[in-house]
């Protein structure tokens, strides 16, 4: 049997001894010039507190509309739908510019043609294609209301399928205005098959 010879200890190698530092360069005149300093880092302003996404009392949503003539529509708006003026802006030759309007919860703006290229659907003539849909507390007293204002008749109130009594009429640009009452909940079996 043969014999276990013991463990040879191994020998560490020598570490390298460290590199000696360099020799100061001498000065000498037609080395580089010497680096301006960098300016200091300025602070970055705060962040100002995070705004809502919309002024406080706006909707989520409100269409703007091309007129004719804004000062006429403020007139209309009010007298035929209901509709309080919210804030004005002149342009340069005294009359309304911009325009916004309430009716409760709901709001408007428009302004008069030439601000772009977009016209009324009166003066471009062509129907408008978009009929905006307003609740109201009494459909035919508002359907009354803006006949006699000036409103061009497109349906006359009537109950809906859906649980609404509804009219629509044309304001003076040609816009479709619809007012609508709700008198039940809809039942999907009266829907027309």
């Amino acid at each position: 049997m043969a014999k276990k010879r013991p463990a040879r200890k191994v020998a560490k190698p020598a570490r390298a001894a460290k590199k000696p530092a360099r020799p100061a360069k001498p000065a000498s005149r037609a080395t580089k010039p010497a680096k301006t300093a960098k300016p200091a880092k300025t602070a970055k302003p705060a962040k100002p507190a995070k705004r809502p996404g919309r002024p406080e009392g706006m909707p989520w949503l409100s269409p703007y509309l091309t007129v004719r003539d804004a000062d006429a529509s403020l007139a209309f708006y009010d007298r035929a739908f209901g509709f309080r003026k919210k804030f004005t802006m002149p342009g340069p030759d005294g009359k309304t510019r911009h325009a916004e309007m309430t009716y409760r919860d709901a709001s408007i703006m428009f302004g008069p043609e030439g601000a772009g290229h977009a016209r009324s659907p009166s003066t471009s003539g062509t129907a408008s294609p978009v009929n905006l849909y307003l609740y109201c507390d009494d459909v035919d007293a508002v359907f009354a209301r803006a006949v006699e204002a000036g409103a061009k008749v497109i349906v006359p109130p009537q109950n809906m399928f859906y649980g609404d009594r509804v009219c629509q009429v044309n304001d003076p640009d040609g816009h479709a205005w619809s007012f609508a009452t709700n008198f039940a909940d809809f039942d999907p079996s009266k829907a027309p098959k």
